[in-house]
C-alpha cells in the first residue's frame, strides 16, 4: 500500500501526501445512517483460543503496532475493517457484542452503545499509557457515564469542505458554496444522514447542532432540499467521492476527510481543504472493549498498546488522522486547527434524522 510521506498542511493549503483508497478508510465509513435501522449482519467467528477480534476502521491496526503486539502476548488479531458506522454498531448489537474483543468508534455513538450494554467500563488501572494522552483528551465528557470511563481517544480529524484551486483562486471562506447557484452540478456531498443535517444547522447559525428541535429541523430539510437541487449527486465512499470529484470537473465538495485531498491530488487534481468561517464537523475516535470480550485484560493490553506515542505519531505521519499522544506529530503534520471543529455528539435522535435525509433525498 502507498502511504504518503506527510500529513494535511494547514487549512486551505494543499496536502502533498499520497495515501491508497482501496481501503475501508476511517474516513471513508460516512454513508447514509440506515445500517443500523435494518437488518444487523452478524458475524460469527470461531472462539478460538489466542484470539483478539477487533472491529475497527482501516489505519488503526498496521502492522507496526499488530505484530509486536502479537509476539508480546503470544496471539493472533482477527480484524474487521468496517465501512460505515451504522455497520459497525449493527454488528455489535446483533450478538450483544459478543463477536468482538474491541472496537474503535467516534463520540457520537457511546450513548446508543452504552445504553444498549455493548461495551464495558475500562479499568484505567490496566492502561497505564493513558498518561501519554495530551491534555486535549484526557477529559472527553462524552465517553463518560457517572464515574465510569468507556472509551480511550485514539485518532481524530474533520469533515472540511475540499476545492479545486483552479476554481477557487482565494480560499472559500464559507460552506455557502455548497449552496451558489454558480456552481450548480459541480458540488457534491457524502450520503450521511447525521453529519448533512448537522452541518447545514452549523451554516444556518444554531448554536446546539446535535440538538435541534423541530422548527430547527424544518429549516434544516429547506436547506438541504436547496442544496441538492445543486448538487451532481451524493457519493457514498471514500474512493467513490475521489473518483466522481476528479471525473466530472467538480469545484467543491463537502468530505470525508482531510486524506481525500491526497487522493485527488493522485489524480491530478490542484485540490486543498478549507475549515470555514463556520467551522467544521471534527471527529474523535476511541477504543472501547466490548462487552462481549472474551479476555478483559487481553483487551485492555491492546488500549494500552495503541496509547504509544510510537504509535500516535505513525497515524499523523503515515496514515494523515491527528492523534492524541505525539502532540509534536500533529504540529509537524498540520493538525493545529482542532479549536474550530465541531466535534461530534449524541444527536437528540438518529431516528429522526435518517428519517429527515430520506425525505431530503425523496425530494425533488
Amino acid at each position: 500500500m502507498s502511504e504518503p510521506t506527510s500529513g494535511p498542511q494547514a487549512p486551505g493549503e494543499t496536502c502533498g501526501a499520497v495515501r491508497s483508497l482501496s481501503s475501508l478508510t476511517r474516513r471513508g465509513a460516512l454513508v447514509t445512517g440506515l445500517a443500523a435501522l435494518a437488518s444487523p449482519f452478524v458475524l460469527r467467528s470461531a472462539r478460538a483460543a489466542g484470539e483478539l477480534r477487533v472491529l475497527t476502521w482501516e489505519g488503526y491496526a498496521e502492522p507496526e503496532w499488530v505484530k509486536p503486539f502479537e509476539e508480546k502476548h503470544g496471539v493472533k488479531l482477527s480484524i474487521v475493517y468496517t465501512g460505515s458506522v451504522d455497520e459497525m454498531f449493527a454488528k455489535m448489537q446483533g450478538s450483544k457484542g459478543a463477536d468482538f474483543d474491541v472496537v474503535a468508534f467516534d463520540t457520537s455513538s457511546f450513548k446508543r452503545y452504552i445504553d444498549g450494554g455493548l461495551i464495558r467500563p475500562l479499568d484505567m488501572a490496566r492502561i497505564p499509557n493513558a498518561a501519554n494522552l495530551s491534555p486535549a483528551f484526557r477529559d472527553v465528557p462524552s465517553i463518560r457515564r457517572g464515574s465510569d470511563q468507556y472509551g480511550i481517544p485514539f485518532a481524530w480529524g474533520s469533515l472540511p469542505l475540499i476545492y479545486d484551486k483552479k476554481d477557487f483562486p482565494a480560499t472559500p471562506d464559507s460552506w455557502e458554496v455548497m449552496w451558489d447557484p454558480a456552481n450548480a452540478q459541480r458540488l457534491i456531498a457524502l450520503d450521511d444522514a447525521n453529519n448533512n443535517i448537522t452541518l447545514a444547522a452549523m451554516v444556518l447559525g444554531f448554536k446546539t447542532p446535535f440538538n435541534l428541535d423541530d422548527a430547527q429541523f424544518a429549516a434544516v430539510k429547506d436547506k438541504l432540499v436547496a442544496q441538492k437541487k445543486l448538487l451532481l449527486t451524493y457519493y457514498a465512499g471514500f474512493d467513490d467521492g475521489v473518483n466522481i470529484f476528479a471525473q466530472s470537473n467538480i469545484k467543491a465538495m463537502f468530505s470525508m476527510g482531510e486524506p481525500q485531498v491526497a487522493g485527488l491530488k493522485a489524480k491530478g487534481v490542484d485540490a486543498a481543504f478549507t475549515i470555514p468561517k463556520e467551522g467544521a464537523i471534527g471527529w474523535l475516535d476511541c477504543w472501547t472493549v466490548s462487552a462481549g470480550a472474551r479476555d478483559p485484560d487481553l483487551a485492555f493490553a491492546w488500549l494500552d498498546a495503541c496509547l504509544s506515542p510510537k504509535v500516535g505519531a505513525y497515524l499523523s505521519d503515515k496514515k494523515s488522522y491527528g492523534n492524541t499522544t505525539d502532540e509534536a506529530a500533529n504540529v509537524r503534520n498540520g493538525f493545529t486547527y482542532a479549536d474550530k471543529l465541531t466535534f461530534l455528539e449524541t444527536p437528540e435522535s438518529f431516528e429522526k434524522r435518517v428519517a429527515l435525509w430520506n425525505e431530503v433525498k425523496a425530494a425533488p
